[in-house]
């Protein structure tokens, strides 16, 4: 890729509509960044110099708990962006470490009131300047954040220790450390001190460390001398905690069995004669009915009920509200009306009665709706869960002698495989790592990573993917990418990144909810002051009173039933957990997106611009036509040409080249496969000419000097600007051959034009139905191409193009993109992303197509697996169908509190005589948001667009 182009494709940023131009490439930095939607001007605010951190957050509940912990970041100097992410309980920040440390933003979050821990970068490991190393390692056993401080503490104050950080939700850690001073051995020793059980691991290209305990699911003293990487660790990590029921299920279950015996004291053994008989008993001044409620409730309250005690003052502390601050409200009051009415009574004698099992309902209500959220949210995950286990837990390795031969094969583990390393895959079994094929053949079915339902045949020096399936053939790989360098390890690290970043639309969400719980505390006091003041000023009868009931205690049930009824969850899982199912979702299907914004862009596209060569044809040019007009003979008006073009990295050269060179090997008398394979390289250097002074000119051929004269190759533009003249038998021929869609290619040599060759690349066969489904679906597509008009045409005609730029430059193909841009219009750019670069920047979304293995397109938002065109119309519908769905779930979120908090507040009571009480209440609260969670998951259900149903696709 040439310099300029490379600058130009790091201007690519994750949010906003982006500009290219030689002038901001040369200051921007290659550092890829999850956007928040407020972050509009991000490519300006990522310069050199800047560091990126994630944090892990604990304590988060709901959108209001992530917005106060972003104006919490944000507020601290030097911190330039800051995105939380609720769902993963994440938060990333960019800072100037200049000006701000990592210790400062972790307190930050802890002074609002969350616990916090920096997150080990998941890169390789670093060696620091001046002597000192960072060593990586795995901790297993920690519980909580008391832990992660014991060994923190303990190896910060090691001599020689120069930082330390531990975190708990991942069991990653690292260590800088000056080996001049502390050994790793002592390292272990400390950790060992602490009470767990620590394991070194000595990499042979890197200083590792890597302490594993006991409970860690991985082995870690089986990975002596590997390369077992940080992002390695973290996906087997991840996938033991989603295997892992959920801590809550077990507050839920304690909290259901002591509340299991109040329901029944209140509502079953007052039929039981000789049970109620023994909860009537009196007991000193209570009933021991009375005693044995208030000591379960008590438990339930205050012990399994704590966390949201704690919660709620977290979140008072930082002046916001959240969810747990209505169940403390709701339960409390509950609570402590029960025990003020049992004082009453066995002060006054005057018994009211008690609302025990409202506190004690609601609160396994509402562990319960936790459990299943967790649940539900767990599945949303299922998507990397999935990736995770596509690597094989073992492999066979080939062990040679020294001269190379095999002598035998071994079973290992798969993290112990390193570069280098000849596997064998038998029939059957995934492929251990990213590799090249040395032996056999077979097909391999790579449907599970690039979507590609056909399986591929591989051969010698063909590549292959990690697990994927070998299905027929023996194949023996050469291990190239380990680690997280293999395209799975990419693959998944994209997914994560993209579930943490925040759609736009996710800011509605965001401002209800701090606004939400204060109004309805509001609300829940008018309802009480209303029914109050309503009974006592005799606005409704005494018959609606419960038995023994005041009108206080009316009017305070239907208070509570407004507090638990309300769900500000439900709105802040509208939009994360569907953008965490269509990029999962999006994964399974080889389209990869970068980010929740990207997909909501993706749903308003107008208009689709096309690259021409490799996108809309197959990139596979073929030489049609060769004619010379000198009298010259064919054979050396081919090695002229080839000889010009061999420097050339433009597919039009390519096929050029290996045009001529199988002409060269048809002549030869003897060409049998092994010596044209043997002796590629020799014939293909020796038959060339030598050339001088080359160089491309882009959008016009290449020029060089052969023999001391000038050789031109490219287009009429080239020749008329070296005042050559194209006579006018040559430009008919020329004209003929564009007329039929070929490119045709003059030549010119010591001024003199000499020859035209037709080369023709073939259209993809999806092309021109993809073409008509865009068409239907509402979305406008453009052809731009650096090929000449007649050419263009004769192909966006076979397509089904109607608007066709042609001629345009590289640089030019951007300023297509901005004049459709000019009236706001949503614009989306598919080519190859390379050559397309600076198109795929200035595109609000760049769609890479054929990336393969080759993931890691910074340019563009969504990068297409397959070179298949129909992933087009896939993407789209994706991103349409996931905002539909997101816009379900905030009608049903809001439709939800809408009607619900009404009827708690018995605003149809005096007509239906229906009263919801608080427990009901509270069940109702703790469904809706597990309800908005099972929507999305509907989503996983998509099944993209088939190529014979996409002309069925209707403007929505």
């Amino acid at each position: 890729m040439a310099p300029s182009l490379r600058n130009l494709q790091l201007t690519a940023v994750a949010g906003g509509r982006r500009q290219a131009s030689d002038e901001e490439s040369g200051d921007l930095e290659d550092v890829r960044l999850l956007d928040s939607y407020e972050d509009g001007n991000s490519d300006k605010s990522e310069g050199l110099g800047m560091k990126r951190i994630q944090v892990r957050i604990t304590g988060m509940t709901c959108a209001a708990c992530s917005n106060s912990v972003e104006g919490a970041l944000r507020s601290v100097d030097g911190v330039l962006r800051a995105s939380v992410a609720l769902l993963q309980n994440k938060a990333d920040v960019v800072f100037d470490p200049n000006l701000v440390k990592e210790e400062d933003i972790k307190n930050a979050i802890e002074d609002a009131g969350f616990e916090a821990e920096v997150l080990p970068e998941p890169s390789t490991i670093r060696t620091k300047p001046q002597g000192t190393l960072v060593g990586q390692f795995t901790i297993g056993g920690m519980t909580c954040a008391a832990c992660v401080n014991s060994v923190e503490g303990i190896l910060r104050d090691l001599p020689g220790v120069k930082r330390a950080v531990v975190a708990l939700a991942t069991s990653l850690g690292e260590v800088e450390y000056d080996p001049t001073v502390i050994s790793k051995d002592d390292i272990v020793n400390a950790i060992e001190d602490t009470g767990f059980e620590g394991s070194l691991v000595q990499s042979s290209e890197q200083d590792k460390i890597i302490l594993g305990f006991l409970e860690c699911p991985l082995r870690v003293e089986a990975l002596e001398s590997s390369n077992y990487t940080s992002r390695t660790l973290i996906q087997e990590c991840l996938l033991k905690i989603l295997k892992n029921p959920p801590t809550c299920f077990v507050s839920f279950t304690a909290s259901l069995f002591l509340s299991i015996p109040i329901f029944l004291m209140q509502v079953v053994c007052p039929h039981i004669p000789l049970l109620y008989a023994l909860l009537l008993r009196q007991c000193g001044p209570f009933q021991m009915g009375d005693w044995l409620k208030w000591a379960l409730v008590t438990v339930v309250q205050f012990v399994i009920g704590r966390r949201f005690y704690v919660a709620a003052g977290r979140a008072f502390r930082n002046g916001s509200t959240n969810m747990d601050v209505l169940v403390v409200l709701g339960t409390s009051a509950s609570y402590l009306y029960s025990v003020c009415a049992l004082l009453y009574g066995a002060i006054t004698g005057f018994w009211s009665p008690t609302y025990f099992e409202t506190s004690a309902m609601l609160i396994t209500f509402v562990l319960l709706g936790k459990y299943l959220e967790t649940l539900a949210k767990g599945k949303t995950s299922d998507a990397i869960k999935k990736l995770v286990e596509l690597a094989p837990a073992t492999a066979l390795l080939l062990v040679r002698d020294k001269g190379g031969k095999n002598i035998g094969e071994r079973e290992i583990d798969a993290l112990l495989i390193q570069p280098g390393d000849i596997l064998k895959v038998l029939p059957g079994t995934k492929v251990p790592v990213d590799g090249v094929v040395v032996w056999g053949s077979s097909y391999v079915n790579e449907s599970m990573v690039t979507g590609e339902s056909t399986p591929v045949l591989k051969e010698v020096n063909l590549s292959v993917i990690g697990g994927t399936m070998n299905l027929h053939g023996s194949l023996h790989v050469q291990a190239t990418k380990v680690g997280s360098d293999t395209v799975l390890s990419q693959i998944i690290c994209l997914v994560e990144t993209a579930q943490m970043s925040k759609a736009p639309i996710q800011k509605f969400a965001d401002f209800v909810a701090s606004i939400f719980v204060p109004t309805v505390v509001a609300m829940s006091l008018l309802t009480l002051l209303g029914w109050y003041f309503g009974g006592v000023l005799g606005a409704y009868p005494e018959e609606w009173l419960p038995k023994n009931g005041n009108y206080f205690v009316f009017a305070l049930m239907f208070s509570i039933s407004v507090v638990v009824i309300s769900c500000p969850c439900a709105l802040g899982l509208a939009t994360p957990t569907a953008v965490m199912v269509a990029t999962g979702v999006g994964a399974s299907n080889g389209v990869l997106i970068k980010g929740g914004d990207a997909l909501e862009r993706a749903q308003m596209v107008k208009y689709v611009v096309f690259d021409k060569t490799g996108t809309l044809t197959q990139g596979k040019a073929s030489v049609t036509t060769a004619k010379v007009f000198n009298g010259m003979e064919r054979g050396e008006f081919l090695t002229l040409v080839a000889s010009a073009e061999a420097s050339s990295e433009h597919p039009l050269a390519k096929a050029i080249v290996e045009y001529t060179r199988h002409f060269h090997f048809f002549d030869e008398p003897s060409t049998t496969k092994d010596a044209q394979k043997n002796n590629k390289e020799s014939n293909y250097s020796g038959w060339l000419l030598d050339v001088s002074d080359f160089s491309a000119l882009p959008g016009k051929g290449v020029q060089c000097f052969i023999d001391g004269k000038q050789v031109l190759v490219g287009n009429r533009k080239l020749l008329t600007e070296n005042g050559v003249s194209i006579p006018k038998f040559a430009e008919d021929f020329v004209v003929e051959l564009e007329e039929s869609g070929k490119t045709g290619i003059l030549v010119a040599y010591d001024s003199t034009l000499i020859g035209v060759l037709g080369v023709a690349d073939p259209l993809k066969r999806e092309a021109a139905v993809v073409v008509e489904g865009l068409t239907k679906m509402g979305v406008k597509p453009v052809m731009v191409t650096g090929d000449n008009w007649r050419t263009a045409r004769a192909v966006a005609r076979e397509v089904g193009i109607q608007d066709v730029r042609a001629e345009v430059m590289p640089a030019g193909k951007a300023d297509v993109i901005r004049s459709f841009q000019k009236d706001g219009s949503v614009v989306a750019m598919v080519g190859d992303g390379i050559n397309d670069s600076p198109a795929l920047a200035a595109a609000d979304i760049g769609m890479a197509i054929g990336a393969g293995t080759d993931i890691a397109i910074e340019a563009a938002e969504y990068v297409l697996m397959r070179n298949n065109l129909e992933d087009v119309i896939t993407a789209i519908d994706l991103s349409r169908k996931t905002f539909t769905r997101i816009r379900l779930n905030y009608v049903f979120a809001m439709a939800y509190n809408v009607i619900a908090i009404p009827i708690a507040a018995g605003l149809f009571f005096p007509w239906l005589r229906i009263a919801l009480p608080p427990w009901a209440a509270g069940a109702c609260m703790a469904l809706s948001s597990v309800s908005v969670v099972c929507s999305s998951l509907l989503l996983r259900r998509y099944r993209k667009p088939r190529l014979t149903t996409i002309l069925e696709i209707t403007v929505e």
